[in-house]
């Protein structure tokens, strides 16, 4: 049997840290998906999916992704039912998200890593380094720069 789903999708909201009576973080929050077809009208279509995250990870998406950060997600899907207020059953679908990858830089580090680039060092001189670089942790090579790709969206590009 197989059970996986990937997605790819802005969060619609910031996403939701809490922690069990035992200590276990777990967050929550929806993926933005884009439908591939526009309506009759012309509008993009979006699908919106409830999310999930445990441990680590949970902490890791509530520290680094806010509304509107682009995600990746790599889960499965789970169901579930409850008894509602109103005694009738509910009944929920959501994504466990087994991986998740933060597909944009942190807008703050980026800004922030352009700006430290452009300050004068101690003898003076201009810092061309950014904070992304390959070639260090212990391998002897020298430090490259590498400009992360950054994407500025517009209001109007989101779906939500």
């Amino acid at each position: 049997m197989l059970n996986r789903v990937v997605l790819v999708g802005r969060l619609t909201k910031d996403p939701e840290l809490k922690y069990t009576q035992s200590g276990v973080a777990v967050c929550r929050f929806t993926l933005a998906c884009n439908r591939p077809f526009k309506s009759e009208g012309g509008e993009q279509q979006a699908d919106f999916i409830q999310c999930v995250a445990w441990r680590k990870q949970a902490e890791n998406i509530a520290n680094f992704l806010k509304k509107g950060s682009l995600a990746g997600v790599d889960g499965r899907i789970t169901t579930g039912s409850f008894e509602g207020q109103d005694g009738k059953r509910v009944y929920t679908t959501e994504v466990v998200a087994e991986s998740t990858q933060f597909l944009e830089p942190k807008s703050s580090n980026a800004n922030n890593a352009q700006q430290a680039s452009q300050q004068p060092n101690r003898q003076g001189q201009t810092n061309t380094q950014s904070s992304y670089q390959t070639g260090q942790g212990g391998y002897g090579g020298q430090a490259q720069q590498y400009d992360a790709p950054t994407y500025d969206a517009e209001k109007d590009d989101l779906p939500f």
